[in-house]
């Protein structure tokens, strides 16, 4: 069974996927793929790099994600040729880790679910929700960022409403990490009754 894990900025997703993993199910954290294939040297990194030119290139040889994030994130176009580039590389190297796997089932992080139109991927959607205010807040405290530059980010992904409707499973998040643990370890036990 492979679970969709996702939610805003600032939901509690990375929380909620710690606290599956401490019960020893496979997470897999799509944002970190994205890392891994765009690494210097990888195929991503070269098809990027011509796309986009030197100009996203630090010092150190590496993609400076900050600056490629800036250079698409108001140019529609330049988004779709990075997320051609990236996502079919993420896609085959998450099937890898899938098939690696060897938990009773397996939890795939994905921030934009919604976004990219993909729940056919998932047997089931688990979405971490909680109050705007309160993930513009965390996001906030957490990026070292300016509220408005979380808003803007918020802003760029689907609404609440658009996210909950496609959950067949909701851990609300809107108190303690303690109580995030206690409805995390509940939706673990539901999902082995699944199996």
């Amino acid at each position: 069974m492979i679970i969709g894990l996702t939610g805003g900025i600032g939901s509690g997703k990375s929380a909620a996927a710690n606290f599956f993993q401490n019960e020893g199910i496979t997470v897999i954290d799509s944002d970190y793929l994205a890392r891994e294939v765009i690494k210097k040297n990888t195929p991503g990194f070269k098809s990027i790099v011509d796309y986009f030119g030197s100009k996203i290139i630090d010092p150190d040889g590496s993609i400076n994600r900050g600056h490629l994030r800036k250079e698409v994130f108001d140019d529609g176009e330049k988004k779709k040729v990075l997320e051609s580039i990236i996502h079919p590389l993420v896609r085959d190297l998450m099937a890898h880790k899938i098939a690696a796997s060897n938990s009773s089932y397996s939890i795939i992080m994905v921030p934009l679910i919604f976004e990219t139109n993909s729940m056919s991927n998932y047997n089931r959607i688990l979405v971490i929700d909680c109050d705007p205010k309160l993930q513009l807040e965390r996001a906030t405290l957490r990026d070292n960022n300016s509220k408005e530059q979380i808003q803007k980010i918020i802003d760029s992904q689907c609404s609440r409403e658009e996210r909950l409707s496609i959950a067949n499973d909701i851990i609300p998040n809107n108190d303690s990490l303690e109580n995030l643990k206690v409805r995390t370890i509940a939706m673990h036990k539901f999902y082995l009754g699944l199996l």
